[in-house]
């Protein structure tokens, strides 16, 4: 079964704008921006997987990774929060894999991400659980409303 979400988006390298896009966390502009900059392919959210089922088989809970990257068949999940919703996505990501062992998919957590971007440069800002923790490049702090990751 195969879920899109309302808020995929295919992005190409092309297109700068990314104010269209809502982003569910700060960490993921970054993300994007940095995709963005090296000219890769991505779409956002563009689909949801069921991970869960009730006992009639019909899906009551769903997965939908941050991004796609079409030309490596790749999905890529940003984990920049606290432990606790780190747990819980891994097991979303671990459950994701058991149903679907055909899917690509990769897991960024704060400190890879965070090294990530010192590689190539970026300033971030660490941010607040309070504030939706994780953090913003430089150039971003600020720029974000408090949300906590839905997932």
């Amino acid at each position: 079964m195969d879920s899109s979400s309302d808020r995929a988006v295919e992005v190409h390298p092309a297109r700068r704008d990314l104010d269209d896009i809502p982003f569910a966390h700060p960490s993921e502009r970054v993300a994007a921006e940095i995709l963005d900059y090296y000219g890769v392919r991505w779409e956002y959210e563009p689909r949801s997987f069921p991970i869960t089922f009730d006992g009639a088989g019909d899906p009551i809970a769903y997965f939908t990774p941050d991004f796609y990257l079409p030309d490596f068949d790749l999905y890529i999940e940003l984990t920049t929060m606290s432990q606790k919703l780190v747990t819980k996505k891994n097991r979303k990501v671990r459950r994701l894999r058991e149903l679907n062992p055909e899917i690509n998919i990769k897991v960024f957590y704060q400190r890879d991400f965070r090294a990530l971007l010192a590689r190539f440069g970026i300033a971030t800002e660490s941010r607040a659980h309070a504030e939706g923790g994780g953090f913003v490049s430089g150039s971003n702090v600020g720029a974000y409303a408090s949300e906590d990751d839905p997932e």
